[in-house]
């Protein structure tokens, strides 16, 4: 019963993770210029922020569900004022600069800064929302065991996306010259502020 439940997360995190977004460019950017370690530590936000959102979905926090749908447009500018500034950061990052790859500063900054971004996604809770509800698995009587154990395969199944992704990226890393990395930058970076600009002129 539990591993069913447990599977069923995994599934549910790895597909609310792959879709191609703002996140993953940015994994793949700093996979790129820093390692697979800072890629991967970057996605462990996203995927920590997953966990949240699934958590919360889970528990049917109504109140909690209602300011955020309320509150979606906050969140948007927030979000997309946040983007335009990771864009325009990683537009301008020099490539591959081995002191940061070990700096555990860094790599903090990395994970906190995505965990960040993905908490002002107000799209993001919303999509686990409706998961559950479709499976139904949102309902007032839960079982709190059943519950961690639904969004630990949620943050396992967005975690396993994030280590395929950089993996991924990390084999084709070697090949890339430092002129290649700046353009690798300069091109994430106009994506990164592009997807930005989209959320805030969808605003009006």
């Amino acid at each position: 019963m539990e591993l069913g439940i447990f599977l069923r997360g995994i599934v549910i995190g790895f597909a609310i993770a792959a879709p191609v977004g703002p996140i993953g460019v940015m994994c793949v950017q700093r996979t790129l210029n820093r390692g697979v370690q800072f890629g991967f530590v970057s996605g462990l936000g996203a995927a920590t922020a997953d966990a949240c959102y699934g958590m919360t979905a889970t528990l049917s926090l109504t109140a909690v569900l209602s300011f955020l749908a309320g509150a979606r447009s906050w969140f948007s500018v927030i979000g997309g004022i946040y983007l335009c500034h990771l864009g325009v950061k990683a537009f301008r990052t020099a490539p591959a600069n081995p002191a940061d790859n070990s700096s555990t500063s860094g790599r903090l900054g990395a994970y906190l800064s995505i965990f960040f971004l993905t908490l002002t996604n107000p799209m993001t809770i919303l999509s686990f929302a409706a998961i559950f509800a479709g499976l139904g698995l949102g309902n007032t009587s839960v079982n709190y065991f059943s519950a961690n154990t639904l969004v630990g395969g949620v943050f396992l199944g967005s975690a396993t996306w994030w280590l395929i992704l950089s993996g991924i990226t990390g084999i084709f890393r070697h090949r890339f010259k430092p002129l290649h990395l700046r353009w690798v930058n300069r091109v994430s970076g106009i994506i990164i502020a592009g997807f930005g600009a989209y959320i805030l002129i969808g605003l009006y």
